[in-house]
């Protein structure tokens, strides 16, 4: 992401004083009390410890601009970027003004941040509006906008990791194998495709829409090699259509009518023996980038998808879940792993080991009992299974 320029405002001093004001422009908006955007009481704390003094100048990205309008696209982790060296330290980036901050998440476009610098300290204030400011420089939009529901902007780019909080699916059990499944297909197809006919036997427990995998894969700790879940290839989704029966033929011999099913959407194509699993509610909102409160270290199982290998912007399985105490929104560090070499400066060849090296972050969006899912927010090579991540 380019990052902007510092606005040239001309009574700055003004602005930052008048920034009191935003108070009432923050009572204003009437989603900000919202109760289903979750702040944690250890964030809270952080918060708090630095919502009177701000943070130290020492603690803010090189760049930092004096100020920033808040445009359609950013994102919580843009905003952070720019203020802070560790975008993930958002409680600090909101704390520095509790008061008129009083939920992250809920930060809008055309809002203005104003960073104040005093004492050493820094402080950040939602300015007024200065879109009638001819001197104001407004950001270039983004590739699309990333706002929710309710307009507030979100923590991350939701379309990176939206198609994959239904497709990318760990089963801690083969559970699938007791799941209703496509017994029989439209005109006796071998193969499914968008608006067609399946038919579905098995107990389908009053759902209505679902989530259609092929055989799902043992998922595998890359260290251990003990399985840590049943990971399921997401073929597409099917809506119910009609309810199966029960029937007699001439010969009083019963006969099972399947229930029927439409294909609604489609990653490959759907065929006989793909397993049927309920859609889940999703969940976009309550994201929020931060570190893990304990020690963590673990290792990549898997990437998404028939890769070897996975850049910027894409999915990979992680060997460590809830009972690790991993979390949505939790920003992991990637390393990549030293070499073995030899030190040939004394004449001989001693084998030394070179140290691992950072070079990258994972954004967790996705977990489950021993696995979770993360997207690679950036990385300098590329990652593979069986590399590392620990805390930031």
């Amino acid at each position: 992401m380019s990052r902007p320029r510092p606005m040239k405002i001309t009574r700055w001093a003004a602005l930052a004083t008048r920034a009191a004001v935003a108070a009432g422009v923050a009572a204003a908006l009437p989603a900000l009390a919202a109760p289903n955007y979750p702040v944690t009481p250890g964030q809270r704390d952080t918060a708090r410890q630095v919502a009177q003094a701000g943070v130290p100048l020492s603690e803010l990205a090189p760049d930092a601009p004096d100020s920033h309008v808040v445009q359609r696209g950013d994102t919580l982790w843009d905003i952070s970027k720019l203020f802070l060296k560790s975008p993930w330290r958002w409680p600090e980036l909101w704390g520095m003004n509790l008061d008129q901050i009083r939920n992250p998440h809920l930060i809008y476009p055309g809002q203005v941040l104003v960073l104040v610098k005093r004492d050493g300290r820094a402080t950040l204030q939602i300015g007024q509006s200065m879109t009638a400011d001819p001197q104001t420089v407004r950001l270039s939009p983004r590739v699309r906008a990333e706002l929710l529901d309710n307009g507030a902007i979100a923590a991350i780019p939701l379309h990176l990791i939206g198609p994959f909080l239904n497709e990318a699916v760990v089963f801690d059990t083969d559970e699938l194998e007791r799941a209703p499944r496509i017994v029989a297909t439209q005109e006796g197809r071998v193969l499914l495709s968008r608006g067609e006919t399946a038919y579905v036997l098995g107990d389908l427990g009053g759902a209505r829409e679902f989530r259609v995998f092929r055989q799902p894969q043992p998922l595998r700790d890359p260290v251990t090699r003990e399985i840590l879940g049943y990971e399921a290839r997401y073929v597409g989704t099917a809506d119910y259509v009609r309810p199966g029966s029960e029937q007699s033929d001439a010969d009083s011999k019963a006969r099972v009518v399947p229930a029927s099913f439409v294909v609604t959407t489609i990653r490959m194509e759907a065929g006989v023996g793909d397993r049927l699993s309920p859609v889940p509610q999703r969940e976009l909102t309550a994201y929020a980038p931060h570190a893990p409160a304990v020690p963590v270290d673990g290792r990549i199982a898997s990437i998404y998808g028939e890769a070897l290998s996975a850049g910027q912007n894409q999915i990979v399985a992680l060997n460590k879940g809830r009972r690790d105490g991993l979390e949505r929104g939790h920003v992991l560090a990637l390393w990549r792993a030293g070499r073995a070499d030899f030190d040939t400066t004394s004449g001989g060849k001693t084998p030394i080991q070179l140290p691992d090296e950072r070079h990258g972050l994972l954004f967790v969006f996705s977990v489950f009992e021993r696995v979770s899912y993360a997207l690679i927010v950036n990385v300098k090579d590329p990652v593979k299974p069986g590399d590392r991540f620990t805390a930031p």
